[in-house]
């Protein structure tokens, strides 16, 4: 398994990455994107190893395909306890792309029987080939997708979802884009997977398939960190976010060895749904664990103030502890109650998704409740250069005590500003209602997985008959 100095290295291989309209030379030396790097590596620095019998040797265990419900809990259990290690921030570096894996390593079993393919074989080889080197996996699922009213085939520019372009003997040409490929820019290879289910007109469309980060032709435009050069008192985002990107295929080639579907249209929408499960099972995962900070920082800045036993304190307390542990109550649920397909668990898809709509409807309660907890200081509270300015720095540590000293006081109301108050808070609602798949198509998956509406009738049915 690789080191955080092996990881960081790996990053110096000429990659195509933008930031702010320029182009990137160096992200380890880069004053933003290097803390998204930094935090990447904390992974590699984790204990997170297994013995994989069949290469031999240690390996991730977020590559550990889940056979049972015991895997899926140690799974949960890994995601949390990761993503607590990372200050509350998740670590997406293995845990998305594994997501992306399983669903090849299943879907690919049935395109083979369906179409007598060898995708499987493929999808085994590159499976082992980053479990042998412990790589990191981004995973570019959501295509540009143009005219939402119109189908892939049908929009006026070709590449609002990304397609093949050519075919040649050894491989394939594709052109397009993705958006939201979380930490693209900093990881070792990228899994292309279809964004929804394809028809027969919109073959082309529908492919899957890994390729380097510095492949040429790839270019990834990283979106404004703005929680971190936008609040000079920043404490949390000086060491753990995670950046995003605009990922362009401009005529990138993909060798044939690495494609893992070609236009087999029907089966892009299974690829897509069984992802997006895994990948919402992540989700109960890390948001469980990333919970903790606005639990934490509500209940230390209610005894900064002195507040501690106010009711509406402990409403809001209560709040936070309910969307914490409902969300890992989903994930348990779902871990427990497996669905079994070709030898694979899969976690439940109706509990992951009552999990994750819960999330998704209910997150601005918790910055909410922290908001009330903390009051409107944390809006209008001085600079941190007044703050480490000689002149000033004595008065407001003066005038900014409280149930603390003003030191004390001041350290989480940053904290609290920084979570609530500052360009992290609209960056975190945005990622809490969209990320892993929107409320509408949670509750999709809601109406699609849940068989209880029969037995509910007939029990309001049987009234008459009794």
């Amino acid at each position: 398994m690789r080191s955080k100095e092996d990881y960081l290295n790996s990053l110096k291989d000429g990659r195509d990455v933008r930031y702010r309209g320029e182009k990137v030379e160096s992200i380890l030396d880069h004053p933003v994107l290097r803390v998204t790097a930094l935090h990447a590596s904390k992974l590699f620095s984790l204990s997170r190893g297994f013995f994989d019998e069949d290469l031999k040797q240690e390996v991730s265990r977020y590559y550990l395909v889940p056979q049972s419900s015991e895997h899926l809990m140690q799974r949960h259990k890994l995601i949390y306890e990761t993503t607590m290690s990372c200050n509350g921030i998740f670590n997406i570096s293995q845990a998305i792309g594994s997501d992306a894996l399983f669903s090849l390593v299943l879907t690919s079993k049935k395109v083979d029987k369906n179409h007598n393919t060898n995708y499987s074989s493929r999808v085994t080889a590159y499976h082992n080939y980053a479990k042998k080197n412990d790589l990191t996996l981004a995973v570019a699922q959501t295509d540009v997708k143009g005219d939402r009213s119109k189908r892939p085939s049908e929009q006026a520019d070709p590449d609002m979802y990304l397609r093949v372009l050519d075919v040649t003997d050894d491989g394939i040409t594709v052109n397009g884009a993705k958006a939201h490929t979380t930490q693209g820019p900093v990881s070792d290879e990228l899994i292309v997977l279809p964004t929804r289910a394809m028809t027969a007109e919109d073959k082309d469309y529908a492919i899957s398939f890994a390729v380097p980060a510095n492949s040429k032709g790839l270019k990834f435009i990283v979106r404004p960190i703005d929680e971190l050069e936008g609040n000079s008192s920043s404490v949390l985002s000086t060491k753990d976010y995670e950046c995003e990107s605009l990922t362009i295929f401009d005529k990138v080639h993909v060798p044939w060895d690495r494609v893992f579907l070609f236009k087999e249209h029907e089966f892009a929408g299974t690829l897509a749904l069984n992802f997006v499960t895994y990948h919402r099972f992540t989700a109960l995962s890390y948001r469980s664990a990333s919970s903790n900070l606005y639990l934490g920082a509500t209940s230390l800045v209610s005894k900064a103030n002195g507040t501690t036993k106010a009711p509406h304190i402990h409403n809001n307390l209560v709040n936070i502890v309910m969307y914490k542990e409902l969300m890992r109550m989903s994930a348990i649920a779902a871990a427990h109650t497996p669905t079994l397909d070709e030898g694979i668990a899969i976690p439940n898809p109706l509990y992951t998704n009552i999990g994750k709509l819960y999330s998704n409807q209910n997150f601005a309660r918790i910055l909410e409740g922290l908001i009330d907890t903390a009051g409107g200081i944390i809006a209008t509270m001085p600079s941190q250069e007044d703050m480490v300015n000689p002149l000033e720095s004595e008065i407001i540590t003066k005038y900014l005590a409280g149930a603390t000293q003003g030191e004390e006081r001041i350290r989480i109301l940053k904290i609290a500003k920084e979570l609530v108050g500052s360009s992290m808070a609209g960056y975190m609602m945005t990622l809490m209602i969209h990320a892993e798949g929107s409320m509408e198509a949670s509750k999709l998956g809601i109406v699609r997985g849940y068989d209880g509406v029969s037995e509910s009738e007939k029990l309001v049915e049987g009234i008459f008959e009794n």
